[in-house]
């Protein structure tokens, strides 16, 4: 069985579902503090709980063969976690050395960590590699690499294998449109746009056109919601079948698209046209971050098979259907 901590988020429920597709039996750890019930398939077990909480841990891992766990439960919000950075340190490090010392105590070796794109900070480089400096400029970047470099220590003290899965921007919703992109807030470009062109936001604000790019907007890398599932997927089966298994990988398009044209290509998704607000840059907001996977594509095999445009027609087909989000 795998632990998915986290796994009734946006990622989390999405690598779910491929997980019970490849007939994994899954049980999904979420204190739905942002995650959605309804978005847990229907299939997998679900226990609400923190995984902070030693003896609900405690009774998990001695009642059910746990295998592997995956980990998606950290807070995320950049902002938030520069006024607020007391909320980071306990969940995404506290509560998760509480997880991991669990692990040991039941003999679970076998971890697959969601971390960030916030741990190179502002990079020096155009294209992203996992040997680009890391170099986290907010309290969630430096979460997330402390993390990292506590699944280092454990591995050597330990043997905990891990996988270190560094996103980019995840985007889009499952092929069906049955679970998609829902957050409170929502930070994300893509879902702020659609959400716009349904007539629930006035406008979309672009944070600084003036940057050095073409269109004088920033660059980011976009990568769909399910090719991100499929690499955690393929980096457990790796994980079960050899031992010493542990890398970490970047996850990305390796393409990059700028503000302007993402929202270009929602209006030609969609039909729609968006009112633009230009507004000041944001602080700490690089010019651009384009991530190379060529890593995880020459060990594993993994590539993305969805577009641009086909991120965008299915979260704009979830969106649609769901204008309210999972509240109908």
């Amino acid at each position: 069985m795998i632990l998915v901590v986290g796994g009734a988020g946006y990622i989390g429920s999405h690598t779910v579902k491929e997980l019970l597709e490849q007939n994994f039996k899954v049980l999904v750890l979420d204190d739905l503090t942002t995650g959605h019930r309804v978005a847990v398939d229907s299939r997998a077990e679900f226990i609400k709980g923190n995984l902070g909480d030693s003896d609900l841990l405690q009774e998990i891992f001695a009642e059910k063969s746990i295998s592997a766990v995956m980990h998606f439960a950290a807070n995320s919000l950049v902002g938030e976690s520069v006024v607020n950075p007391l909320k980071y340190y306990q969940n995404n490090v506290s509560a998760t050395i509480t997880l991991l010392g669990c692990m040991l105590e039941y003999g679970v070796k076998k971890f697959i960590f969601s971390s960030t794109a916030a741990t190179y900070g502002i990079p020096k480089v155009d294209l992203i590699t996992e040997e680009t400096e890391t170099n986290p400029i907010n309290p969630y970047g430096q979460s997330k690499l402390m993390i990292e470099k506590i699944l280092h220590d454990f591995h050597i003290a330990y043997g905990i294998d891990y996988v270190v899965l560094r996103y980019f921007n995840a985007a889009g919703a499952h092929i069906t449109g049955g679970i998609g992109e829902d957050h409170t807030p929502e930070s994300h470009l893509i879902p702020l746009v659609l959400q716009h062109l349904l007539g629930r936001r006035e406008s979309i604000t672009v944070f600084g056109n003036d940057y050095p790019t073409a269109d004088g907007t920033c660059i980011r890398d976009y990568i769909h919601i399910t090719d991100l599932s499929q690499a955690h997927i393929m980096s457990l089966k790796k994980m079960l079948v050899q031992d010493n298994f542990t890398r970490t990988y970047n996850l990305g398009n390796g393409l990059g698209y700028s503000v302007k044209e993402i929202i270009g290509m929602c209006e030609q998704v969609t039909g729609l046209k968006a009112n633009v607000v230009i507004g000041d840059r944001r602080a700490g907001d690089p010019t651009q971050l384009i991530a190379s996977s060529q890593k995880i594509l020459d060990e594993l095999g993994w590539e993305t098979k969805f577009s641009l445009q086909t991120i965008i027609e299915t979260a704009w087909k979830w969106h649609q259907e769901n204008p309210n989000g999972f509240m109908r």
